[in-house]
């Protein structure tokens, strides 16, 4: 979820998926987003694929994570059970955690009580219009990269890598930013320094690879690698760089369990793959509308996510 009230994308004119305000929210289908549950003391400014954004008078933030789950572009019309609070909760251990590299936009988690668990009052941010990712290990997009040229947004690898082969080291693979429901598409640094600029891309790739070599080494001692991540940044009301957005959850990072790692093939996973699995093999189009998901695949991945929590938390959900 990156649509922080200052930096609201351009209005489109797809009017088949468009929101109260007139943005785009493809991710949806031509139904449109859900309707905002309402918050007293605060108003509804958009609904994010997962996240829906509110304010109140003094300029605040109210992000609240949904149950809702997306995949290939879309908003499934399934919910996964406590997904939102397990993302927000999971989040604000890894902030609290990384604290001591960079600021992030977290006020405080006392929220009204028909969203606790799932929310975060935050600070508003001038977003940065890229997506920092890292890797540390070789697959999706990255791989599909690789195999074409040996490197990776300019990043030059050595030969003989699989899918799930571990990288010399970690790596700054930059993104753009795409509407809900596209795709981000994926840069090189130099690319990145001409959106934000050459100073501020140099800053954004040494937090973003500390950042997640940080959190790589963490989940290490866990017994789970922290394959990619993507992070969002912003500049707060002091003009420092600060992190915003999640954090580290299984819906902005690829967690594997170590036991079961072996380069060439698929990763065990805790995240969604269960339901990409499923819509894979269910005669779904990915154009049309999305079929509700059986009740064993919900099951499953929400067992995933909260052995997610569990496993890098320590603690029980």
């Amino acid at each position: 979820m990156r649509l922080h009230p200052r930096t609201l994308p351009q209005r489109s004119t797809n009017h088949n998926s468009l929101d109260e305000f007139g943005y785009k929210v493809s991710g949806f289908g031509a139904a449109g987003a859900p309707p905002a549950p309402l918050i007293d003391g605060w108003k509804h400014l958009r609904t994010g694929k997962v996240r829906d954004l509110y304010t109140n008078d003094t300029g605040k933030i109210l992000l609240v994570a949904s149950d809702r789950i997306s995949a290939f572009d879309w908003v499934l019309p399934t919910t996964i059970p406590n997904k939102g609070a397990i993302l927000t909760q999971l989040s604000l251990f890894w902030f609290e955690l990384l604290a001591d590299i960079v600021p992030n936009h977290i006020i405080s988690d006392e929220v009204p009580a028909s969203v606790a668990d799932r929310a975060v009052i935050v600070q508003p941010l001038e977003m940065f219009a890229i997506e920092c990712v890292a890797r540390g290990y070789l697959t999706g997009s990255g791989l599909t990269e690789y195999q074409a040229n040996q490197a990776v947004c300019a990043n030059p690898l050595p030969a003989g890598l699989f899918d799930g082969s571990k990288l010399p080291a970690s790596i700054f693979t930059p993104a753009t930013k795409a509407e809900i429901g596209d795709h981000d598409i994926n840069i090189n640094f130099e690319s990145a320094a001409k959106i934000v600029g050459p100073e501020q891309a140099a800053e954004l790739r040494e937090l973003t690879l500390k950042l997640y070599d940080t959190a790589a080494d963490f989940s290490a001692e866990r017994g789970i690698i922290l394959a990619d991540t993507k992070f969002e940044f912003g500049i707060n009301m002091a003009g420092e760089i600060t992190l915003g957005d999640e954090a580290l959850t299984p819906d902005s990072s690829r967690f594997w369990e170590a036991d079961g790692w072996q380069p060439g093939k698929s990763q065990p996973s805790f995240d969604k793959q269960f339901v990409r699995d499923w819509l894979t093999t269910s005669g779904w189009d990915k154009e049309s509308t999305p079929p509700e998901l059986p009740a064993e695949i919900v099951e499953k991945t929400a067992a995933r996510y909260e052995q997610a929590y569990e496993r890098i938390t320590g603690s029980k959900f």
